[in-house]
């Protein structure tokens, strides 16, 4: 599949709680939208999936409130968690008939998944695991178990140790590793999906912006633990929910260079915001089952300016210039290491001081696929670094760039993050990215 037609961002506008230009659903309306995904990625995503990896059966097994991260990408919206021992079952019969899709478990789960066992019928639910598994003969049978990623080990160790005792041992070493079937399941995003990513990350935009305003930081009095919680009502007000909790760090000129570890801590210290002061937010929420994750900053005008000071603006536009670096060296089959190496490579050679830390976003906000780079692991990330770039995945283009800012007298770090969809040839920003500070006030007083 190829969704570049579809990137055209098309908004789609419906009815709901209105957030500037954006909209939000419903609860109703948003579970519709979920089960439909949910059934077109079943039918479209997943038979490709299982012939990438040579799997022709997928074993996915949780106890409630133990979920595997896989199977809560599976059950309904009207689900919150897995219900008592829940086990679906997917198989791929081949010659291009679709997937058999079962649930052995006491209940259906939603439309995709059929009952296969009745308790009083079948007996015991490992026996009609295993009798189903035997019947269908596969030839690899996946179960998600990894030492590298932890989205793909959602199996515990006595569903694990239960499955092997229940299951015919002459079937016992087709029992192999799921791992990349899981992690090509949570990384793909579909067409509709995309659709309604722009949406979603506009309205996180919306949410940052208005949280970096002069509708809600009074210079003087307000501090940055104000604004993070501030974030955290107004997203609870428009019925949303977040998977971190925000935060807002300041920077200025009499305040000392720190490192990339200090600065990290400093995100959730409580400071008041003053003219002048260059604002950093990280800020992410979660709608429809996916997530968003942005950083941005904000400039704090002084009385009589107009923007901010030129070598600040001089340094957001090598921050940009870094977000492209990195993202030309995305090309489908390189891994998250190899992409790294190059965009570092280049950064260096043009004269910037960077540090690249991006991840997947999609069903979690660290999300599945390459990390490409962590802010202390600057020359790769061994297991998840080298896992390879696909088409149809998204990731948070996350990353920063030193500037020497002459009129602060010393260097200043631009942390920037933005959402991406890697096409498969292109990365396109799902909602675009800052090239501009966001200005408190947005209008300065006229002098």
């Amino acid at each position: 599949m190829n969704y570049r037609l579809v990137l055209a961002f098309t908004l789609i506008i419906v009815a709901g709680n209105a957030i500037g230009d954006a909209k939000v659903l419903p609860l109703q309306e948003r579970a519709a939208v979920i089960d439909r995904w949910l059934s077109t990625r079943v039918q479209t995503v997943l038979p490709g999936l299982m012939e990438r990896v040579d799997i022709d059966m997928w074993v996915i097994i949780s106890r409630e409130y133990n979920e595997d991260p896989v199977i809560r990408t599976m059950i309904p919206a009207t689900w919150h968690s897995a219900r008592r021992r829940t086990i679906l079952l997917i198989f791929n019969p081949g010659g291009g008939q679709p997937l058999e899709t079962l649930a052995v478990a006491r209940y259906a789960v939603g439309d995709m998944f059929e009952k296969a066992w009745d308790k009083e019928l079948h007996g015991d639910q490992w026996a009609r695991l295993a009798e189903i598994i035997k019947e269908r003969n596969p030839r690899r049978i996946g179960l998600n178990y990894s030492e590298t990623f932890a989205l793909a080990d959602g199996i515990s160790q006595t569903e694990y140790r239960l499955f092997h005792a229940a299951l015919d041992p002459a079937l016992h070493d087709r029992v192999v590793s799921a791992e990349k079937l899981a992690i090509g399941w949570l990384e793909t995003r579909t067409a509709d999906e995309m659709v309604t990513y722009q949406n979603i990350v506009r309205i996180a935009h919306e949410i940052l912006a208005e949280g970096m305003s002069e509708k809600v930081v009074q210079p003087g009095v307000t501090t940055t633990g104000d604004v993070m919680w501030w974030y955290r009502d107004r997203i609870r007000e428009l019925k949303l929910t977040t998977w971190f909790h925000p935060s807002v760090s300041v920077d200025r000129a009499a305040q000392p260079e720190v490192n990339m570890k200090a600065a990290i801590s400093a995100r959730h210290d409580d400071e008041i915001i003053m003219p002048g002061d260059l604002l950093h937010v990280d800020f992410g929420i979660s709608y429809l089952r996916l997530n968003t994750d942005t950083q941005q900053h904000a400039y704090v005008l002084k009385p009589g300016e107009t923007e901010a000071p030129q070598d600040l603006r001089a340094a957001l536009v090598r921050g940009n210039r870094l977000q492209d670096i990195l993202t030309d060296q995305f090309v489908a089959g390189r891994t998250g290491n190899e992409i790294l190496a190059s965009a570092l490579a280049v950064a260096k050679d043009e004269g910037i001081v960077a540090s690249i830390y991006t991840h997947p976003i999609g069903y979690h906000g660290h999300a599945a696929g390459p990390t490409i780079g962590l802010w202390d692991q600057q020359d790769g990330v061994p297991g998840r670094g080298d896992y390879p770039l696909f088409p149809n995945t998204a990731h948070s283009i996350e990353l920063y760039a030193e500037t020497d800012v002459e009129s602060w007298g010393k260097a200043v770090r631009i942390s920037l993050e933005e959402d991406a969809f890697f096409d498969g040839e292109k990365t396109h920003y799902i909602d675009g990215r800052q090239k501009e500070f966001l200005l408190i006030p947005r209008v300065a007083p006229v002098q």
